[in-house]
């Protein structure tokens, strides 16, 4: 599971921004938070909150790109820039990020510094008594080259030597079949937020969700029974395979989704395309969130609302309450309009995101505001703009 992250001199956040999901131990545990082996409580869910413009997605992506970095960094080509996005006004200094997580029964913590151009710093730390180091790799710009250093990693020295500066040791080592990097390499996240921003709800998403769902009879007949169950008039979605261009490539098939209607004794389908931004919404939604429920690991969403209806969000984020539906304490980390979330969450499982009069963002948890009670009406308190990160109106 994710502890924390943190963050520096990436887009519109200047000041090192920390996103701390552990909850205090004298907290009640609920359905909503994780207890690991070590007794650390964490929860389950991060709502992020704040007016347009704030930064809210500026604070997701950071577990983003980390992720992409350190699984797929390798892809790159050797002249390509990191996607790391510093502030407008400190582009020529280094852009910093961190984050805490629990991994076969140990926490283990990640840092790297880095400009567009190369890794400066990037380290692996595991917790035994106190954090160790696994890996420290410096740059070193009088010699021009890298310092690394090991304790059981696994990677050969002269491996190390050849990594890239715009790809992480962890992505590289996994090229090279070290069984931690390929562990590490591989942990489930799946967002709907990149480098440029949140990837829209297309045709090409859809065809993707359904690509997906093939694959899963599993979690296709949950997907099945939850949008029937949330009343968007459907009976099923039924998958058909259909060629693309049967005449340029009659071997090419991509699967499409349809919605099945019945009408009394009637039943008929529509194309996907037809059916409401709704529905369309639910689909994809759910080919992120049931894959995380299933395997374990972590969902970041930006605008999780989007074109659903505000009814809907606490069936949705139920999935990850629930032990049925969430058995690997699967987290979920989202960004959100629909602020009648405040009354579905703790006080510790919100972020609040403003921008000030200088176009800087800058975050904080519900729970560190002071005079703050578990028992405040927190939708009411801020819509009367009590915790900030309101429009300025």
């Amino acid at each position: 599971m994710l502890h924390k992250y943190a963050f520096k001199n990436f887009q519109s956040f200047i000041e090192r921004t920390d996103v701390d999901l552990t909850i205090n131990r004298k907290t009640t545990l609920t359905d909503w938070m994780s207890e690991d082996v070590c007794g650390n409580r964490v929860s389950k869910l991060l709502a992020v909150v704040g007016h347009n413009a704030s930064g809210k997605t500026a604070l997701l992506k950071p577990i983003a790109f980390i992720h992409w970095f350190v699984s797929h960094s390798f892809a790159s080509s050797p002249d390509s820039s990191i996607p790391c996005s510093p502030h407008v006004l400190h582009t020529l200094e280094p852009s910093e990020f961190e984050c805490v997580f629990d991994y076969e029964g140990t926490q283990w913590r990640y840092v790297l510094e880095c400009t567009q151009q190369r890794v400066l710093h990037e380290a692996l730390y595991q917790k035994r008594e106190r954090f160790t180091y696994v890996f420290i790799r410096t740059w070193n710009p009088e010699t021009n080259s890298y310092s690394i250093k090991q304790q059981g990693f696994g990677l050969a020295p002269q491996s190390a030597k050849k990594v890239r500066a715009n790809v992480s040791l962890i992505a590289w080592a996994a090229q090279y079949d070290v069984p931690l990097a390929k562990d590490l390499a591989t942990r489930m996240v799946i967002s709907n937020v990149n480098v440029v921003g949140r990837l829209p709800v297309s045709d090409q998403a859809i065809i993707f969700a359904a690509e997906h769902f093939s694959s899963s009879p599993k979690q296709q007949q949950l997907m099945n029974r939850l949008l029937s169950e949330w009343d968007l008039g459907l009976s099923s979605v039924e998958l058909q395979q259909t060629q693309l261009n049967p005449v340029e490539a009659p071997e090419v098939k991509s699967w499409f989704p349809f919605g099945r209607h019945i009408n009394g004794p009637d039943n008929f389908i529509l194309p996907f395309h037809l059916e409401s931004n709704g529905t369309q919404g639910a689909f994809i939604l759910l080919s992120r969130l049931l894959p995380v429920l299933e395997h374990g690991g972590l969902a970041v969403i930006d605008e999780f609302e989007n074109d659903l209806h505000p009814l809907m969000l606490e069936p949705i984020l139920d999935l990850f309450a629930n032990p049925e539906t969430n058995p690997l304490s699967a987290q979920l980390i989202f960004s959100t309009h629909a602020i009648e979330v405040l009354n579905l969450v703790e006080k510790s499982q919100v972020m609040l995101v403003e921008k000030d009069a200088d176009c800087l963002s800058q975050a904080y948890r519900m729970d560190s505001i002071e005079g703050i009670r578990n028992d405040d009406n927190f939708y009411a308190k801020y819509l009367a703009g009590t915790y900030g990160a309101v429009p300025n109106l």
